[in-house]
C-alpha cells in the first residue's frame, strides 16, 4: 500500500480516536438530561476508546496497520515490525488527526449552552491539580509508562504470526478499555501522545505545560515493550537451528 494512502488511513483513524474518545469524555461522561445518572460515566469512558481502536482496526488494519498512536508505532519499529522510514510520516499524520478530532469536537461541544472548553478540562491528560485523583508526577509517569508497555505488549503478541488470526482487534481493543478503567482517575488516560496533544492545544496552559509527560512516558513504555517481547516471544534454539539449516 502507498505510504500517501496508509497515511491519510491514519489520520482517518486517529482522527475517530480522539472524537470517539475523548468525545465520549466531554459529551456523555456526566451527562445528566431529563433522567439524573443518565451519564455514562468513566466506564463508559473507557469502553468508547476501546470500541474505536476495535473499530478503525477492522477499517484500516489492513491499509496502515491501524497504529493511531505515536508511541504504538515507536514501539513497533523498536520491535522490528514497521520500518524506521516511515515513523516520522506516520506520527505527523497522527498528531494531525488527532488535533483535528479535538478541532471538530470542539466545535460541537461549543453547541452547548455556557459550555467552558477550558475550565471543562476538555478531556486532556495531566498530573498533580490537573489528574483527576490528584496524583502526583511520579505516579502519573509510572502509570504512563506501565500501562503503554502493557499494551504495546499485547498489540505485539495479538498481531504475532502465531496468534490466532483475526482476533487482534478485539484483544487489543479490551486491552485500551481495561488501561482505561485502570489509569483514568491517575492520568486521564493518555498512553498515545497524539491524543494527549489534540485536546492538550486547545485549552493550552498547564495542559501544554504538562505534554512533556505524554510523549515521554508513553514513548519509554513502548521501546521497552518493543525490546522485551521479541525476546519473550522467540524460541532462540529453533532460531539457531534455523540459521544453521539455511548455512
Amino acid at each position: 500500500m502507498q505510504l500517501s494512502k496508509r497515511l491519510v488511513a491514519e489520520l482517518f483513524g486517529t482522527f475517530w480516536l480522539v472524537l470517539g474518545g475523548c468525545g465520549s469524555a466531554v459529551l456523555a461522561a456526566n451527562f445528566a438530561g431529563p433522567v439524573h445518572g443518565l451519564g455514562i460515566g468513566f466506564v463508559g469512558v473507557s469502553f468508547a476508546f476501546g470500541l474505536t481502536v476495535l473499530t478503525m482496526a477492522y477499517a484500516i488494519g489492513h491499509i496502515s496497520g491501524c497504529h493511531l498512536n505515536p508511541a504504538v508505532s515507536v514501539g513497533l519499529t523498536v520491535a522490528g515490525r514497521f520500518p524506521a522510514r516511515d515513523l516520522v510520516p506516520y506520527i505527523v499524520a497522527q498528531v494531525i488527526g488527532a488535533i483535528l478530532g479535538a478541532f471538530v469536537l470542539s466545535l460541537i461541544a461549543s453547541g452547548k449552552p455556557g459550555f467552558d472548553l477550558v475550565a471543562s478540562g476538555f478531556a486532556s491528560n495531566g498530573y498533580g491539580d490537573r489528574s483527576p485523583g490528584h496524583y502526583t508526577l511520579a505516579a502519573a509517569f509510572i502509570c504512563e509508562v506501565v500501562m503503554t508497555g502493557f499494551f504495546l505488549f499485547v498489540i505485539l503478541g495479538a498481531t504475532d504470526k502465531r496468534a490466532p488470526a483475526g482476533f487482534a482487534p478485539i484483544a487489543i481493543g479490551l486491552c485500551l478499555t481495561l488501561i482505561h478503567l485502570i489509569s483514568i482517575p491517575v492520568t486521564n488516560t493518555s498512553v498515545n501522545p497524539a491524543r494527549s496533544t489534540g485536546p492538550a492545544l486547545f485549552v493550552g496552559g498547564a495542559a501544554v505545560d504538562q505534554l512533556w509527560l505524554f510523549w515521554v512516558a508513553p514513548i519509554i513504555g513502548a521501546v521497552i515493550a518493543g525490546f522485551l517481547y521479541p525476546i519473550v516471544s522467540t524460541d532462540r534454539r529453533k532460531s539457531l537451528a534455523a540459521a544453521m539449516s539455511d548455512a
